[in-house]
């Protein structure tokens, strides 16, 4: 059986970053469902935030922020995520990362929306990929032991404490164990749960609910973000650097209509103003075609486009036959980022003892009801660091890890081979986006009551739909469709989270917009919502939000 001090779940940015961590001081491990060059932080674009311009400072980065988060997120943990930020850039810059640079050699920053300053570093329009890139380079350089392609089915936990995992070995079909005294998940976000979604295939959030039925808390699931651009069909998407960089959207009368809505910022107020807006214009009536907008990048020019944009122009010219460089690209919002997930203090630990979670499956929270650009891959170094440094020193002293009984790997074996067995049932694919359909429906850019005791009620159905499945494929090794039935089940928990949470929160804040509760409710709503697994499902509660420096004032750009 192997055995490791920490192991983390995820190789992503904040799970390499953690593993950097950990490994100068104990022995760490990293299990993966996917090759880490595969994992979902390769594709954010736009760039990392951090204040290290002479004209910028640390504070007006702390004030975007909070403001940004409409007052949710907790100041303290803001405070550290922004003044760690300059450290951060600097070690990945160190490390080797490639970032774009001006005339004078300094790193090139652009910029973002909701902030009064450029501060969003940048590596062209691929900022996530040379990230990953740089971390995976210096954990193969540091002999971190990667476990490509295992699935994890549950974390272990015992007293209060973490035992390890039990995860299936992709490549052989076999149930395996690992034993470990800490683990720390950064497995991603949940996008799959929504029909229109930037992220990956590989995001359906299991991560947020192993750590659930492992006895950790998931925190402000209601908060979802809707990117503006996302390329009209495939949702794929076109980072914010693209309006950045100048880029303007019209509606189909032609207008910038932006200027309706935020009159100072235009097309760089937070996403969730910009998403909103672009959402209006559709409904009544001024979309283009079936239910897009247009993102005008040609007064750019050809070679500012080639230089820090041309992933961009890549995909237009791949997906949709356009070429940004002379007409615009078709638009539409989409869902990309949880600002939820696992409650966590600030150095990533949960209420279960050793279980820790860094980057977008945790809710520190820095994003509160609305992430600004730029803070998410910052959020993945800097706490994946903090959570990698906490479980380190969590570990040190400890004895080995207590081997995991035999017992357990059965009991997943007969539950794997009672699947795999079942002649009769649904394929989890159909059911699947009937719970995407539903969600994008009722949990949406816009929200109502109406719409969301509909979208509970289409899950209630689904989930007992979900009790008989049934797969095609009853092979072991790379079974594919055995492993989505799987993620299935954990996407199908979060998504009754997210809509109950959107149901009870009655007011309207950042990502979440209740048109029957269109204003922001500080008096009875400045908190953050609880859910912890009971007897019979979700037990939902509340907590404080942290606030140190800014009080909540109406939020206006």
């Amino acid at each position: 059986m192997l055995s490791y001090d920490v192991l983390i779940i995820g190789g992503g940015l904040a799970g390499l970053r953690a593993a950097l961590e950990v490994g100068q001081q104990a022995k760490v491990g990293v299990v993966t469902k996917v090759y880490p060059m595969r994992s979902h932080s390769v594709a954010a674009q736009g760039g990392i935030n951090a204040a290290i311009s002479e004209e910028d400072n640390t504070e007006d980065h702390i004030y975007d922020t909070v403001k940004g988060s409409d007052y949710l997120a907790d100041q303290d943990a803001v405070e550290i995520l922004c003044d760690e930020a300059p450290r951060a850039v600097y070690e990945m810059d160190q490390m080797g990362a490639l970032f774009s640079r001006t005339e004078a050699g300094r790193i090139a920053q652009r910029p973002f929306g909701g902030q009064d300053f450029p501060r969003t570093c940048y590596a062209a329009d691929k900022t996530g990929h040379i990230l990953q890139h740089t971390l995976y380079e210096q954990a193969l350089r540091h002999n971190v032991k990667v476990h490509n392609e295992w699935f994890v089915l549950e974390i272990l936990s015992d007293g209060g404490e973490v035992r390890g995992i039990v995860a299936l070995d992709t490549h052989t079909g076999k149930v395996e164990t690992i034993a470990a005294n800490a683990v720390i998940v950064c497995t991603g976000g949940y996008g799959r749960v929504f029909s229109r979604s930037t992220n990956a295939l590989i995001n359906t959030g299991e991560g947020m609910s192993l750590a659930y039925h492992a006895g950790a808390a998931l925190k402000d699931m209601e908060f979802v973000q809707f990117h503006p651009t996302t390329l009209y069909g495939s949702n794929i998407l076109i980072s914010e650097g693209a309006r950045g960089e100048g880029g303007l959207l019209f509606n189909s009368e032609g207008e910038r209509f932006m200027e309706k809505y935020a009159p100072s910022k235009m097309e760089l107020a937070p996403r969730d103003v910009v998403s909103r807006s672009m959402e209006t214009e559709i409904q009544e009536g001024r979309g283009i075609g079936d239910g897009y907008l247009h993102l005008d990048l040609t007064g750019i020019g050809a070679d500012l486009i080639g230089d820090r944009l041309p992933q961009i122009a890549e995909l237009a010219r791949t997906y949709l036959g356009v070429d940004p460089v002379t007409e615009p690209i078709p638009v539409q919002p989409g869902q990309h980022y949880s600002m939820g997930g696992i409650g966590t203090d600030v150095h990533g630990a949960t209420e279960v003892g050793g279980l820790y979670a860094a980057g977008e499956c945790a809710c520190v929270s820095v994003h509160g009801a609305n992430r600004l650009g730029g803070n998410s891959l910052l959020d993945t170094v800097v706490f994946g660091r903090r959570a990698g440094a906490a479980a380190a020193a969590y570990v040190k002293g400890r004895p080995r890890p207590a081997p995991i009984p035999d017992s357990v790997v059965q009991e997943h074996e007969n539950k794997l081979s009672a699947l795999l067995a079942a002649d009769s049932g649904e394929s989890f694919s159909p059911v699947r986006k009937e719970m995407e359909v539903a969600m994008m429906n009722g949990a949406g850019v816009y929200r109502h009551k109406d719409g969301l005791d509909k979208a509970i009620d289409q899950l209630d159905v689904i989930k007992k739909r979900a009790e008989n499945l049934t797969v095609s494929d009853k092979t072991r090794k790379f079974n594919f469709e055995l492993q989505g039935a799987l993620e299935f089940k954990h996407s199908l928990l979060l998504a009754e989270v997210i809509a109950e949470g959107a149901r009870s929160r009655e007011e309207s804040r950042g990502a979440h917009f209740r048109n029957d509760f269109p204003e922001r409710n500080d008096a009875d709503w400045l908190k953050h919502t609880i859910a912890t697994k009971g007897e019979d499902g979700p037990v939902y509660s509340t907590s404080d939000v942290s606030i140190t420096k800014h009080q909540p004032k109406k939020r206006v750009y």
